[in-house]
């Protein structure tokens, strides 16, 4: 059955309920540590050794990234987060430690790793608008001993946690071995785990709950092109049968977010957004409301719902932000209006 899902304001007691419960739930999040550093300038002449823009730098901002955004985006809406990860041992790392801490995130499962770097993503941004990007970064696996580390976290805290998130980002914390581990553990515990996924190795995913891809990776997962509704649905398909997934849910950008059921099910959700500065980050929030909602007791159509409204408070900011409770409660009041 396809479903077109307009926000209904019938939906908006059942979903702030779910807002109120928020604060009871314990989310655990795995994934690729990040900071994200925003530098703030104006560009008003070109440079006369290069045909490139001369940034004047006003501002400097280092914000949580990368999976850290996730953890921020639990906290920030009322929620328990816990978390396990790599950082290096450098100055990156220390601050991004700091800014966990700072948004009341214990750093217990946290790994520094001597040989590795922190993630750092650095954009110049004039006028609100990106100019450049540069990433520093290690892609390789982490080491056998950091992993173990983060599985021995994982095995000892899962009991404890509504839903676990596994945020990846390719830069070697999610590897096939925790993969494999995480489904065995998880065997025991039913705990959801919910998957914002990389193309690379799709296929290690198999047997979680629900996968977030947008549809670009949905296209390069499946092995499908997405030009129209038929091939989105063709895409899903190959996943959910693929990965033996309960569920799909693509990210599409200005076209909202579309949710495929492995029962054959299908709803199409429109994007809320009225502006869009910024997509960085939108799919940390996604993945996080997401499972709040499916931690607070709500169906998966209706944690999506939650989900899109919060994607579209996001892009209408510039910079990695994360969304509080308070938000996301004026959105939903706004919608029923």
């Amino acid at each position: 059955m396809h479903t077109h899902l307009s926000f209904d304001p019938a939906r908006t007691p059942r979903l702030k309920e779910a807002l109120d419960r928020f604060p009871s739930c314990r989310i655990m999040v795995i994934g690729d540590l990040m900071l994200d550093v925003f530098v703030w300038g104006e560009v008003q002449r070109i440079s006369p050794e290069a045909p490139v823009p001369v940034v004047d730098v006003h501002e400097e901002t280092r914000l949580l990234g990368g999976s850290a955004n996730v953890v921020h985006n639990v906290a920030a809406l009322g929620a328990r987060a816990m978390v396990s990860g790599v950082v290096g041992n450098d100055p990156g790392g220390r601050e991004l430690v700091r800014l966990l801490r700072r948004a009341g995130v214990s750093t217990e499962g946290v790994v520094v790793e001597e040989n590795r770097p922190t993630t750092m993503k650095t954009r110049i941004i004039a006028r609100n608008q990106q100019v450049v990007r540069f990433d520093r970064e290690e892609r390789r696996p982490v080491e056998h001993d950091t992993m173990d580390h983060i599985a021995r976290y994982l095995e000892d805290n899962l009991g404890r946690v509504d839903a676990l998130i596994l945020s990846d980002y390719a830069k070697g914390v999610i590897t096939p071995e925790l993969m494999d581990r995480t489904r065995s553990m998880q065997a025991a515990s039913r705990v959801p785990v919910i998957v914002d996924p990389k193309v690379q190795n799709p296929v290690m995913y198999r047997g979680v709950t629900l996968i977030t891809p947008n549809h670009h990776e949905a296209a390069r997962m499946a092995g499908v092109e997405i030009r129209d509704e038929g091939g989105l649905k063709a895409a899903a398909e190959v996943l959910l049968r693929d990965l033996e997934c309960e569920s799909v849910l693509i990210t599409r950008g200005k076209d909202g977010m579309s949710l495929f059921h492995r029962n054959g099910d299908m709803a199409s959700i429109p994007t809320v957004a009225r502006t869009v500065f910024d997509v960085t980050g939108a799919g940390d929030t996604v993945i996080a409301t997401m499972a709040l909602g499916m931690a607070a007791g709500l169906s998966t159509v209706d944690a999506a719902l939650l989900a899109n409204l919060a994607a579209g408070i996001v892009v209408g900011e510039v910079g990695t932000v994360a969304v509080n409770r308070e938000n996301l409660l004026l959105a939903l009041e706004t919608c029923a209006c």
